[in-house]
């Protein structure tokens, strides 16, 4: 089993993975800026925050697998925080494998366009889909030398329980809706076997 750190362990997505980390049997180490309300049995809690590289490069060293559910902020913030957080990580070049929680704006369209570039694409999501989609480029531009995987859930998704099939995809939706659960069981099957490298997929509910 892998020793596996989580950063935004208390968010919607966060806890979801961390429960199924837990379930599987791994070493799970939570972090958050925040104390979770519902803890999961056997989880060590620590606080903790994304933009303190040094803290990251520390906790990484100690891990097979850091995985980054940590989004924008999205109280009206700047966002610029967040992505210098992940030049930070980037520069640094941590030991362990990387999964970080992207977002489905960067997804393309049929006709090849990003889908927060498409007419109707929800105006409140704009700017965070809009970030979301330079971290990736953060990563495609200067991690190769790091192991790193960027997962994109569908355009919708919502809290539930992990679908019993589920459909994998690259640059293109492969699905309207993935569920929390849902996403969280693939980021822990790519754990165990890893299938993409310095690459992102995408997820939804078959």
């Amino acid at each position: 089993m892998s020793a596996i750190t989580i950063y935004g362990t208390t968010g919607m997505i966060g806890q979801d993975i961390t429960r199924e980390a837990a379930r599987r049997g791994h070493s799970v180490t939570g972090v958050s800026r925040h104390a979770p309300e519902n803890p999961v049995e056997g989880v060590t809690y620590e606080r903790g925050d994304l933009a303190d590289t040094g803290d990251f490069v520390r906790r990484a060293a100690g891990s097979d697998v850091v995985v980054v559910s940590v989004p924008p902020d999205r109280t009206g913030g700047p966002h610029e925080p967040y992505l210098q957080a992940h030049r930070g990580i980037i520069a640094a070049a941590p030991s362990a494998r990387l999964v970080v929680l992207g977002g489905a704006g960067s997804l393309h369209g049929e006709d090849g366009a990003r889908l927060v570039d498409s007419p109707g694409f929800p105006e409140a999501y704009v700017k965070e889909s809009r970030t979301a989609s330079q971290m990736l480029e953060l990563y495609r531009a200067d991690g190769a030398r790091l192991d790193w995987v960027i997962v994109s859930p569908s355009p919708e998704i919502g809290p539930g329980e992990a679908s019993a099939e589920r459909r994998i995809g690259g640059d293109e939706p492969v699905g309207d809706y993935v569920s929390s659960g849902t996403l969280a069981a693939a980021v822990l099957d790519e754990i165990k076997e890893p299938s993409v490298r310095n690459a992102r997929f995408t997820v939804a509910n078959a």
